[in-house]
């Protein structure tokens, strides 16, 4: 009989630190029990795309007719010669072609002036504003989709699920009851999660329900095996032909299209592209991370149309900031507040603009002002896409956009 020692159980408690994400519901044999109210909402996908760091708006959907974008932005403003013009005043950053065919095929919404009241401008306060929608000065621990999953099924054992396309699971999956979980490589975790040593420690301790701590370390060793062959015996199902870029952020966007083709039963889906803190020497990073978002959701958004998938998955891209109007001596830009976003969907009420450019003659000690509250677009999402009670999740009343 196998025993666990002390060594073993830090061992395993690292298994469970990690599958603790996971929710019950996902168990191959429980598929059957998913409720009524699951399927009649299932078809509708979330994909939430995280630009950490801190996007340059202002760089990426250009005022090209601005000359207060131009003399504030001597060495860093894109030539109105290299925009990608698609208004009269409007065009995006060159080196985002394919989100111009998005905006030309009507898939696509931007919502300029973004942000919140009393904003913060460090990186952690703000995401955390973002990922939770609190105040700005509100702290709560748990995440928008977190309450979403909590709010859903606060008493039965297979709760809605969310899946982040990461190694660690961020703050806005994460509920007082219930946690998305967090999957890089189905293929590896399930392979982590069926490892020889864990099998042949659950077998030999399934019947120790006097010990506390083994008893929690075999529920969520099972829980994590067959979490894991589930969500990787899904992935296989459908296997995509469509042309992806190569990089890690495009390969996670594969994972998801995969996913969803697939028909796994989960409504959100969680993904980041890092590096947008472009304090210096901005204007080739932030090009470079522009191509390789606009590409990769390109890739996404062609491969959903084309398995007709595309009218059931809404995808809304989010920085924790924006960046100052003002240009800094470094070639860059520093911490800002409003900023824009995006918003991709086969059937969009309001596709292009949704609202006006950033006013660059009222600004807020050399910031945009915010128009919109996020959290009006989070409410619009939780009420007309998912389903359920926004005030309750958002905890207060935020008027929706009416996008879809």
């Amino acid at each position: 009989m196998t025993k666990v020692t002390r060594r073993d159980f830090f061992k395993l408690s690292a298994l469970a630190s990690a599958s603790m994400m996971i929710p019950n519901f996902v168990r191959p044999l429980q598929a059957k029990e998913i409720t009524e109210k699951f399927l009649a909402s299932g078809a509708k996908k979330l994909v939430i795309v995280q630009l950490s760091g801190g996007n340059d708006g202002l760089n990426t959907v250009i005022p090209y007719k601005n000359d207060i974008y131009y003399s504030s932005r001597n060495s860093i403003a894109i030539a109105e010669k290299d925009v990608l013009k698609i208004t009269d005043e409007l065009g995006f950053n060159p080196a985002m072609p394919k989100f111009k065919s998005l905006y030309e095929s009507g898939y696509l919404s931007i919502i300029n002036n973004v942000g919140y009241p009393n904003p913060d401008r460090s990186h952690f306060r703000s995401m955390d504003i973002w990922q939770s929608a609190s105040a700005s000065d509100k702290y709560v621990t748990s995440g928008w989709i977190g309450r979403y999953l909590d709010s859903e099924c606060p008493d039965c054992k297979n709760p809605y699920n969310a899946i982040e396309v990461s190694d660690t699971l961020s703050l806005a999956l994460k509920g007082d009851k219930y946690n998305g979980i967090a999957v890089e490589n189905p293929e590896k975790f399930f392979m982590s999660a069926s490892e020889q040593y864990f099998t042949d420690i659950a077998n030999a301790n399934k019947d120790k329900h006097n010990d506390e701590n083994v008893s929690y370390l075999y529920k969520t060793i099972v829980e994590a095996t067959s979490s894991a062959e589930y969500v990787y015996k899904t992935s296989k199902i459908y296997k995509s032909k469509t042309e992806y870029p190569k990089g890690q952020f495009s390969s996670n966007l594969k994972t998801i299209a995969e996913l969803i083709v697939s028909g796994i039963d989960t409504q959100v889906f969680y993904v980041s592209l890092g590096g947008f803190d472009t304090h210096i020497n901005q204007n080739g990073k932030q090009d470079s991370l522009l191509k390789e978002l606009s590409e990769g959701l390109f890739s996404f958004t062609e491969d959903l149309k084309t398995n007709d998938k595309l009218g059931d998955v809404f995808v809304l891209t989010f920085s924790e900031f924006g960046r100052r109007v003002k240009q800094n001596a470094s070639g860059g830009t520093d911490h800002g507040t409003a900023n824009n976003i995006f918003v991709i969907n086969g059937n969009l009420k309001k596709p292009g603009f949704y609202n006006s450019a950033p006013d660059l003659t009222s600004l807020d000690n050399g910031d945009l002002k915010y128009e919109i509250d996020f959290r009006n677009i989070y409410a619009e999402i939780l009420s007309k896409w998912l389903n359920v009670n926004d005030k309750k999740i958002l905890g207060g009343n935020f008027n929706q956009l009416n996008l879809v």
